[in-house]
């Protein structure tokens, strides 16, 4: 093991610059405490030069910038001897452990980084490892981004069969969404008394809510009392859920698994039980999600200070009607995109997997 002022240079980003200097359309990056987000027409620094986040939210995340670049205020530097091969500091450095201090503004220090230890074998070795994390890494990106293509495909299916919803170019019928409401709630306050790791049932939360679907990985277990509050706030199959705080508009809806494995929603959630012979649930969830839902939240939001949504704007929420088959059909659509998502999710953990326990192998 080495001390890092042993096997580079550590030093401070510029401390004159902020982000106020970045020049619009320079050459070259502009690296700050939140990433490469900006440009200059000069440059300080090679490409594949460590850069560490020095305070914030992100103090101590790793960058990397691939071209010649400029580090300003709130960034450590860490400019590599000859004995020491950039990019695989970069990698030695990903889940560094160097000490933050202070308070509600966390900062780590150049001397914490200058003795921060790391292991350094010969340079061959070193580029045999930074050839195997590439590699991983650029498996990793690539599943990324075929989940996200999967996203936009079901996006541009959404469009191909109904137009765009803010100019619904097929006339369907636009009504409002209290016309088809069956059943409308809010969720329970104060049930973190029923939250327990050996909880039988789900209690979903806005994190859980997210692109039109609702995510179990991470659902928190709860003992549910037998009260009518309970009743009220416990989800069916088919469900549409819409988070009404913080982040408006986040749509999930309710799966057979859930509903059988028994659930109930927080505060900072609305449920809407929809007659299913005119809308499909899911269709409704894509329509919220798309623009024209959006904007609808975005003017429907009661506060400029705390975002909110009530009931009477929930029922005012307007939406274009297709045939029930056009929506099936788009449903449908959505399952088999999905069945594709989960095969790329499974082969994006594998890779992931493999990138960690190689990251402790190697680095501890």
């Amino acid at each position: 093991m080495v001390r890092l002022k042993e096997i580079c240079k550590v030093d401070w980003g510029n401390t004159n610059l902020t982000k106020a200097a970045y020049t619009e359309g320079g050459e070259y990056l502009g690296v700050s405490a939140t990433g490469c987000d900006g440009k200059f027409n000069y440059y300080d620094f090679e490409a594949y030069t460590p850069v560490i986040s020095a305070i914030g939210a992100n103090c101590g995340k790793m960058f990397l910038p691939q071209r010649k670049f400029v580090a300003i205020k709130n960034t450590i530097t860490l400019v590599p001897h000859d004995c020491i091969d950039g990019k695989y500091l970069y990698y030695a450095m990903i889940n560094n452990r160097i000490p933050k201090r202070g308070g509600g503004q966390p900062f780590i220090s150049k001397s914490d980084t200058e003795n921060y230890e790391i292991p350094c074998p010969s340079l061959s070795i070193q580029r045999e490892i930074v050839r195997i994390f590439d590699i991983l890494s650029s498996i990793i990106k690539s599943r990324q981004q075929q989940l996200q293509k999967l996203d936009e495909l079901v996006k541009a299916r959404f469009v191909e069969l109904f137009g765009d919803p803010r100019i619904n170019p097929n006339k369907y019928p636009v009504c409002q969404l209290s016309d088809y409401i069956v059943f409308l709630t809010s969720g329970s306050r104060g049930w973190a008394q029923y939250c327990a790791d050996d909880g039988t049932e789900w209690f979903i939360t806005i994190k859980n809510v997210k692109g039109c679907h609702i995510e179990t990985d991470n659902m928190q277990p709860i003992n549910a009392p037998d009260n009518a509050e309970a009743k009220r706030t416990k989800v069916q199959k088919g469900d549409l859920l819409i988070s009404i705080t913080a982040d408006l508009g986040r749509t999930g809806v309710v799966t057979k698994e859930i509903a059988e494995h028994g659930a109930y929603i927080n505060q900072h959630l609305t449920c809407i039980r929809l007659k299913q012979d005119v809308l499909n649930p899911l269709y409704v969830a894509y329509f919220m999600e798309s623009p024209a839902g959006k904007e609808q939240f975005e003017s429907k939001n009661q506060s400029a200070v705390k975002a909110g949504l009530n009931f009477n704007s929930i029922n005012s929420l307007r939406l274009m009607v297709p045939p029930l088959d056009d929506q099936n059909a788009f449903v449908d659509f959505i399952k088999q995109t999905d069945k594709s998502k989960v095969a790329v999710q499974k082969a994006l953990d594998e890779a992931q997997l493999l990138f960690d326990s190689l990251m402790q192998k190697y680095f501890g």
